[in-house]
């Protein structure tokens, strides 16, 4: 229905030629923080042109290396820090695995590592196509949690992997909030 609606308006702003009809980017953002000396910014944009979500921003304060890096059911990260976020974002009851899994091999969150440097920064800037910023299965209102160690993207052979990639605790989160 809000597909039609919007063809329509579509329509109608053309024949009044006063707006384009490409569908508008959202963007989003997550402060993190956590466990000291653990922050970062992460931003997420939609790519109405070619699908998908770019993924952006700096963490600092890691140890060198690669750090799981997902997206977690819930936006809670006051409760009990970011423990209260709660599993990886699966709204298709998917096992485990790396952002080049398929849809069906996957969490919708699973968004693998980030690789922090030697003076603890980690830079991303990934494109992901599972995730999105509307509908049913956004991650709007979610968290973003950075995990403490390097995510096996479920190939090892044990439950932990399958669940989690064996990433460790949190270090930091953020809630994914909607921006201008």
């Amino acid at each position: 229905m809000k597909i039609v609606t919007e063809f329509f308006a579509c329509i109608i702003f053309l024949t009044m030629l006063t707006v384009s009809c490409q569908p508008k980017e959202r963007n989003a953002q997550a402060y993190m923080a956590g466990k000291a000396p653990v922050t970062g910014v992460v931003n997420f944009t939609e790519l109405a042109s070619t699908g998908g979500v770019r993924v952006f921003g700096r963490i600092t304060g890691l140890t060198t290396g690669k750090h799981g890096f997902h997206v977690h059911q819930y936006g809670d990260i006051f409760t009990k820090g970011c423990d209260s976020a709660g599993p990886h974002f699966n709204p298709t009851n998917a096992l485990h695995g790396g952002p080049q899994d398929s849809p069906h091999h996957r969490h919708a969150g699973d968004l693998g590592n980030v690789v922090a440097n030697d003076y603890g920064i980690a830079n991303i800037d990934i494109v992901d196509h599972f995730l999105k910023l509307r509908g049913p299965d956004s991650i709007l209102g979610r968290s973003i949690v950075v995990h403490a160690n390097e995510d096996d993207l479920g190939r090892q052979d044990n439950e932990e992997s399958k669940r989690t990639g064996n990433s460790g605790s949190r270090l930091a989160c953020g809630i994914i909030a909607i921006v201008p």
